[in-house]
């Protein structure tokens, strides 16, 4: 595959343009919104970059292979004429995902049996559904498309945040949140239900500059294609930049706060950040230039008693808009009516997109008067 190959970076759907830009941004320069993702040519050191430095994606696809098929028996042909030497490693357990849409071909597991057979054939790979990484095969049309997983486990895990609280967005898309409402790192970001930590997390590391991805480890690395002192090289390039800003969260959950304390340590972004515990009725905007207020409060849907968050969500609003004059709000929830009853004024907005088997709306605000 010495030639430029496809790759695909995975998103949540609704969220593909979002992440173009963030693509573009980190040098993807020819980066295309698509259904579920972002679609771009390049080689194995495009792959490792995508994995190491997008925030908002989700997982990392090279495109390898692509043929015709409207029979099993086609289809383990030509399986097996495929060279997967070029991709797997002798030996290096694998597994294979197939999914089929309108085509002959539409018995999954026996399609996923014909590739396993071919790859255990040529490289002995066992054949392990636990394995890391592993070979993605969509049939579609009757056009057999094979992908090798480059991510492993999904890149919402950074690497850092060893606590998690309740009902916790992943880093992936509260990156793809503060992005959406035009955070760059270049203003303080401040969360009074803070929980875990995670928008005051992600946005402290976008401001100094830190790749999400430097403390994993990646499926790609035990690919054939591997080379392990250029992958050494392209950490040693990361830095670190100093930031002026303080990033802020509070939480009435003591524990939340001990958990996000310990993830910011972990994460080496402790001089930047705060923690406090105190309940959202006595936050005020910390010391310097206003910023970006983040909120994911309960929904109801999980923790708590809708009834009772329509007061929650009204003292909230009441909260921001007497304290934090000339600050942006930028607030995820499933419920319109939750939105509503802050009394803040926001701006019209895209879509619900999928969150943990909900489907949450990000409300945004200009500048609070």
């Amino acid at each position: 595959m010495s030639k430029p190959f496809e790759i695909f970076a995975a998103t949540v759907p609704g969220m593909e343009t979002t992440l173009q830009e963030e693509a573009i941004e980190k040098g993807f320069k020819h980066a295309k919104a698509v259904p579920g993702g972002i679609a771009f040519l390049g080689h194995w050191t495009s792959v490792w970059r995508a994995n190491l430095h997008l925030r908002g994606a989700t997982r990392i696809l090279a495109r390898i292979g692509q043929f015709r098929a409207y029979h099993l028996a086609e289809l383990n042909r030509r399986a097996s004429e495929f060279d997967w030497s070029t991709v797997l490693k002798v030996g290096e357990s694998v597994h294979v995902e197939v999914t089929t849409r309108n085509s002959k071909i539409y018995h999954q597991s026996a399609a996923a049996e014909r590739i396993e057979n071919a790859i255990r054939t040529q490289l002995r790979c066992p054949i392990v559904r636990e394995a890391s990484g592993g070979i993605r095969v969509r049939i579609e049309n009757n056009i057999c498309t094979l992908s090798v997983d480059t991510s492993g486990e999904p890149l919402h895990k950074r690497g850092a945040k060893a606590f998690v609280g309740k009902a916790p967005m992943r880093e992936t898309l509260a990156s793809l949140f503060l992005r959406h409402c035009g955070y760059s790192g270049d203003e303080p970001v401040f969360d009074p239900m803070c929980g875990s930590g995670t928008f005051v997390l992600e946005a402290a590391e976008i401001a100094s500059g830190l790749a999400p991805g430097r403390n994993r480890d990646f499926a790609f690395q035990r690919l054939a294609s591997f080379q392990p002192e250029r992958w050494k090289a392209m950490l040693a390039d990361l830095t670190q930049q100093t930031t002026p800003f303080v990033f802020t969260g509070s939480d009435r959950d003591e524990g939340a706060i001990k958990g996000a304390l310990a993830n910011a340590q972990r994460a080496g972004i402790e001089d930047c950040t705060r923690f406090k515990c105190q309940s959202f009725s006595d936050a005020l905007p910390p010391d310097g230039p206003p910023g970006l207020v983040m909120i994911n409060p309960p929904y109801g849907d999980r923790i708590g008693n809708k009834r009772q968050l329509f007061g929650l969500y009204g003292a909230l609003g009441k909260q921001l808009s007497t304290h934090f004059k000339g600050w942006r709000v930028g607030l995820v929830t499933t419920d319109g009516g939750l939105a509503k009853a802050m009394g803040l004024p926001f701006k019209p907005t895209d879509a619900p997109i999928p969150n943990g088997g909900l489907r949450v709306t990000l409300y945004q605000t200009n500048p609070l008067t």
